[in-house]
């Protein structure tokens, strides 16, 4: 079974990004698999760059920050990645973006000849408030698609990765009584996502492309 990094960027623990989070890890644990919870703010992980972490173009061997390498260490050991986070601004958190420019560093997920990371599967699964004819009306479906599909996954060698997006995931006006059944339904619409990319189908290393995105409305 697959070893799955499990990457969460939302500030509360009680927050529905965690729940969708905690509950996938269940799941993947209940079906035999192991997980590694990469909590971007329980850890307290620093986004800011600084000049230890920056790449160096003359050398794809520098030897970045301690915690850079142990956070290389950890998507080094997975088979999956699985990254959950709400859509603000219709982009990931900037702890997200933080972690990726920090880590996804030169000489470790680009940079080389052949890639480090191509035999790994991705899944970004974002947890977004407005719906999925909101986003296409505007084009910003597509735009997320490229962002991190094309031009985070795919340009560092991960050719098996997509992203999905859950829309209607704001419960603010939700009365509290139905809250209950409607995060059910978003942690069902989670692990469908899930099982369709990270699970026994889709082998190793083979491109996802023209599946970027699911629009799984869940009713406000």
């Amino acid at each position: 079974m697959p070893h799955t990094l499990t990457v969460v960027a939302h500030p509360r623990p009680d927050s529905l990004t965690a729940q969708v989070a905690a509950g996938l890890r269940a799941r993947i644990r209940d079906a035999g698999g192991t997980v590694d919870v990469l909590d971007l703010y329980a850890e307290r992980f620093d986004p800011r760059t600084y000049p230890d972490d920056e790449p160096d173009w003359e050398n794809r061997d520098k030897r970045y920050s301690a915690e850079v390498h142990a956070h290389m260490d950890r998507i080094a050991a997975a088979d999956d990645i699985l990254v959950v986070f709400p859509v603000w601004w219709y982009a990931p958190p900037a702890i997200l973006k933080g972690w990726i420019d920090r880590v996804w560093n030169y000489g470790f997920a680009y940079g080389r000849s052949t890639p480090r990371l191509a035999a790994k599967r991705m899944l970004w699964l974002g947890l977004a408030g407005g719906t999925a004819e909101e986003f296409a009306s505007l084009g910003l479906d597509t735009a997320m698609d490229t962002q991190l599909r094309v031009g985070i996954s795919e340009y560092n060698g991960i050719t098996a990765s997509a992203v999905r997006l859950l829309h209607g995931t704001e419960l603010s006006g939700v009365p509290v009584h139905v809250r209950p059944a409607k995060v059910r339904e978003v942690l069902a619409a989670a692990e469908a996502a899930r099982q369709e990319i990270l699970g026994d189908t889709p082998s190793h290393g083979t491109p996802l492309r023209g599946t970027a995105i699911t629009r799984v409305e869940v009713s406000r």
